[in-house]
């Protein structure tokens, strides 16, 4: 589909060769950036995430470049079929969205399963050979130049924005290319709105679901928003990372008090008997109001877990809401309400701080 005005869009190999409209909705997602140089072949060895999951066999060895949720992923998803993977990541640290400590238990298990993690680490240039994929280093790693079977490119995504004809329209779009907003999601042209990964934000489906109903109902005449405090970011490792609402980095970068408390999973007789107890539960707090603004969990089922998190953040819960709500025993949902007990002080699996009151 290509645009040729506000109203009308070409359509390219159908019946129809034109579409006039009242309104549409841009939904047209995003893209894996590649690597400088190396666009993403079919059947290549240098792949993004969708050319791994239609690999015909497992690769003795596979460099992942990247430290994002979906390098993380796919990456251990390599490493339990039995490659010798090899992470390279560009900056200090994995998951840069995510608070490190929430971070900790997955990099311990992940120097377990992964052959290396190299830190402060770029993939320079790389060449496809008929033995592998021959790369060049720079940063901290002793051995500049190494051969991998395979290489997953997981360094970004980029909005699906160009080569539509937008420039016919009114839509603007920011410098990254992404379609800019306003809270109903509708486009610098009245008729056009915009939503999911080629509006920007956290490139994530359930959010891109919200956007769909907030154009929709504005569409319809219907009073909508996208104003919602809280956006659950969940990473598919083992351990499970999930967080939403204010980090304590962002916390510290915004200089916003508050106070944090932390429930390891080592108190939780649930995550004990399941094996867990390396797992953690996280919860911010605002010191005065007692109002939940964040909160994360490093452990199983932290995909589950985490909506109990964004419905106390969107109600505007107090730490007492969340410690009078009986949670059931054993379970590791417990471990929310003991994080919110933390607080109070009167957690009783685990000694409240002296200066608790």
């Amino acid at each position: 589909v290509v645009f040729e005005s506000s109203d009308k869009v070409r359509v390219q190999d159908s019946d129809i060769s034109r579409i006039k409209y009242k309104h549409a909705i841009l939904a047209t997602g995003s893209s894996p950036a590649p690597f400088p140089g190396a666009p993403f072949e079919p059947g290549g060895r240098v792949m993004d995430s969708a050319g791994t999951l239609e690999l015909a066999d497992i690769p003795e060895s596979l460099l992942v470049s990247g430290g994002g949720y979906i390098a993380l992923e796919l990456g251990s998803v390599y490493a339990s079929l039995g490659s010798r993977v090899t992470l390279a990541v560009r900056s200090d640290r994995l998951l840069r969205g995510a608070d490190p400590d929430l971070v900790a238990p997955l990099i311990r298990r992940l120097k377990e399963i992964f052959e290396a993690i190299h830190y402060n680490t770029l993939a320079k240039s790389i060449e496809e050979t008929e033995k592998g994929v021959k790369v060049h280093f720079e940063g901290e790693i002793e051995q500049k130049e190494q051969t991998f079977d395979r290489m997953l490119i997981a360094i970004g995504r980029r909005p699906n924005s160009q080569d539509m004809g937008l420039e016919n329209t009114g839509v603007r779009l920011d410098a990254r290319g992404f379609v800019i907003v306003d809270e109903q999601q509708r486009t610098a042209d009245k008729k056009i709105f915009a939503i999911g990964d080629v509006a920007g934000g956290l490139l994530l489906a359930h959010k891109a679901l919200r956007e769909g109903k907030v154009a929709a109902e504005t569409i319809a005449g219907e009073p909508a928003a996208f104003d919602v405090r809280a956006i659950p970011a969940v990473v598919y490792t083992d351990p499970q990372i999930a967080w939403a609402g204010l980090t304590e980095q962002e916390a510290k970068r915004k200089e916003i008090l508050v106070r944090v408390e932390r429930y390891p999973w080592k108190f939780s007789s649930r995550a004990v008997s399941m094996d867990t107890p390396d797992g953690l539960t996280k919860m911010i707090f605002d010191p005065e109001t007692e109002r939940i603004l964040g909160i994360g969990f490093c452990g199983r089922n932290a995909e589950g877990m985490i909506s109990e998190g964004v419905l106390a953040i969107e109600m505007g819960a107090l730490a007492q809401d969340v410690a009078l709500t009986i949670h059931p025993h054993p379970t590791l949902s417990e471990t929310v309400g003991e994080s919110a007990e933390l607080f109070l002080g009167s957690v009783i699996h685990m000694l409240p701080k002296k200066s608790m009151k």
